[in-house]
C-alpha cells in the first residue's frame, strides 16, 4: 500500500465543513437517530485539547460531546476514528518539527480501553504518555495495552 506524502498538517486544516445527513440505517439502529454528523479534523482536534491533564475520554464520549455541539443523533464512528487519527499525527508531526502542540490526543480511548496501534507510536507512545500522567497501563504482550481506571 502506498504511504500518503500529504503532511498530516495539511491533512489537519483541510478546509472541510461539518455536515449533518441521514445515517446508514443500521448505524441509526445501533446508535439511536437518523441525524449523523461527519465532523472534520479540525473539529475533533478542538475537542481533544480540552481534556484535562488526569483524565481520559473514550471514543464513544467524544463522538457524543461532538453530536451534541451539533444537535445531531449521533457522530460517524468511521470518519471520527479517522480525524482522531489525522489529529494525534499532526501533533506529532508538530513535535519532530520542534513545536509542542497543546493536543493531549494519548487521553482519547477505546471503549474498551485498549490502546489504539493506529495511533502514532502503535499504543506505546500512548501507553508512554498516560503513564507519565500517573494512569496505570496493564501491557498484555509488546502490542496490545490497556488502560486500567
Amino acid at each position: 500500500m502506498k504511504k500518503s506524502t500529504t503532511p498530516w498538517q495539511d491533512k489537519l486544516h483541510k478546509n472541510q465543513l461539518p455536515v449533518i445527513k441521514e445515517g446508514p440505517e443500521q448505524w441509526n439502529i445501533r446508535f439511536g437517530g437518523s441525524r449523523m454528523l461527519i465532523a472534520n479534523p479540525e473539529l475533533v482536534y478542538e475537542k481533544i485539547k480540552t481534556i484535562p491533564k488526569g483524565e481520559v475520554m473514550t471514543i464513544k464520549e467524544l463522538r457524543t460531546k461532538l453530536a451534541e455541539d451539533f444537535d445531531a443523533d449521533y457522530t460517524c464512528p468511521l470518519t471520527a476514528g479517522i480525524f482522531l487519527r489525522i489529529a494525534a499525527e499532526a501533533a506529532e508531526e508538530m513535535t519532530t518539527a520542534g513545536n509542542r502542540p497543546e493536543l493531549p490526543w494519548w487521553r482519547v480511548i477505546p471503549d474498551d480501553h485498549r490502546l489504539n496501534n493506529r495511533l502514532p507510536g502503535n499504543g506505546v507512545l500512548q501507553a508512554s504518555r498516560l503513564r507519565e500522567e500517573g494512569f496505570r497501563v496493564e501491557t498484555k504482550d509488546m502490542v496490545t495495552f490497556r488502560v486500567l481506571l
